[in-house]
């Protein structure tokens, strides 16, 4: 019997590929009804607007990696690690602002001609503005060229113990080698760093924050160290109005308060990018250090860390066993019933169901 053919797609942001692309990645971004939720009509003005005020900072970030993300090309070793974890599978990348977009990625698939597809986010909380717009793009391009295969979709693994077990392993190295590195008497408080979001977005029944805090919790319980200092914080504010909280750079001032050195988890981000290598790396540092923190360290996003691929393997086969629609690393619905932009919720599953534990 000849071996099925499985098109993976894994999601993500995507980011420019060169100096001249950033202006235009960013108006991508900001056109996104899932980011700037302004009335239709003024939202290709106002992304043009946002796109050039930006622009400067932007590309000055994008200048200390060489003048390009290291998005797509971390993602597609990723995707490679995947591939020979699972028999009969090829990956295919689809970002949401830059090459390749989903349509490009369609084309792709359907000439490939798969037995079934599985759509993978590179985003392990769901949200509106990144699984689900992702997720929005991918159908809308698949519908526009007639890709039409049995589609499994995995909205979050916020919670998946083999994501939690990898992540804790990764923390656990970078712990122990700052925990040497600190002076003796000086405490060690983990900051696990998240992308934030608008304030409204979470009240209007987007899930991420609660899956973030979900994605923590567990991950200390894994590491099972006596006496962890953490919290969880949020940074990349960009906009004037009330972000979700505290903020990272909050608790780096609140870390040099206490006399406390900070080792920094990305733990919403799986690859590494401008975010982790510029805002974490270099002005969070420069922050730390004018601050007083007494050490300022860094955990490394899991890019293609073999735990990390061996739980995105076990999660495509889960998805797989589950048949064509829509599931979570549980199964079902996994958010309590105030977000209600759950995927799930949207399509009709009751609170009930939700597994929050």
């Amino acid at each position: 019997m000849p071996q099925r053919k499985i098109a993976i797609v894994l999601f993500n942001l995507g980011g420019p590929d060169k100096p001249e692309a950033v202006k235009p990645f960013l108006v991508n971004l900001f056109r996104d009804p899932a980011i700037l939720r302004v009335p239709f009509f003024v939202r290709p003005f106002l992304a043009r607007l946002i796109a050039g005020l930006r622009l400067k900072a932007a590309s000055a970030n994008y200048a200390i990696l060489g003048g390009k993300s290291p998005l797509l090309e971390l993602t597609q070793e990723q995707a490679n690690a995947l591939e020979a974890a699972i028999p009969g599978a090829r990956c295919f990348i689809a970002m949401r602002y830059w090459h390749p977009f989903s349509l490009e990625t369609a084309r792709a698939v359907l000439a490939w001609d798969p037995d079934e597809i599985v759509l993978l986010p590179l985003y392990p909380q769901y949200s509106t503005t990144t699984t689900g717009s992702s997720l929005t793009a991918w159908r809308n391009a698949a519908a526009e060229i007639g890709l039409m295969k049995p589609t499994s979709t995995l909205c979050c693994y916020h919670s998946d113990p083999g994501f939690l077990a990898a992540t804790a392993a990764i923390v656990r190295e970078a712990h122990a080698r700052a925990r040497q590195a600190v002076p003796e008497g000086t405490g060690l408080r983990v900051l696990f760093s998240a992308h934030g979001l608008p304030e409204t977005i979470i009240k209007s029944g987007d899930p991420y924050q609660f899956q973030v805090e979900r994605t923590v919790a567990g991950v200390v319980r894994s590491l099972a160290l006596p006496d962890l200092d953490w919290i969880t914080c949020y940074q990349s504010r960009a906009t004037p109005q009330k972000w979700i909280g505290p903020s990272t750079d909050a608790e780096i001032a609140r870390a040099a308060r206490d006399g406390v050195a900070v080792l920094v988890v990305p733990i919403a981000f799986v690859s590494e990018h401008s975010e982790t290598l510029v805002e974490l790396d270099v002005e969070y540092r420069d922050l730390a250090e004018k601050e007083g923190v007494p050490g300022y360290f860094r955990a490394p996003a899991p890019n293609s860390d073999p735990g990390f691929i061996a739980a995105l393997a076990e999660l495509v086969a889960a998805a797989r066993s589950r048949g064509p629609g829509l599931c979570s690393f549980a199964g079902g619905r996994t958010c309590p019933r105030p977000h209600t932009d759950c995927p799930h919720a949207r399509a009709g599953a009751p609170a009930e169901l939700a597994e929050v534990a």
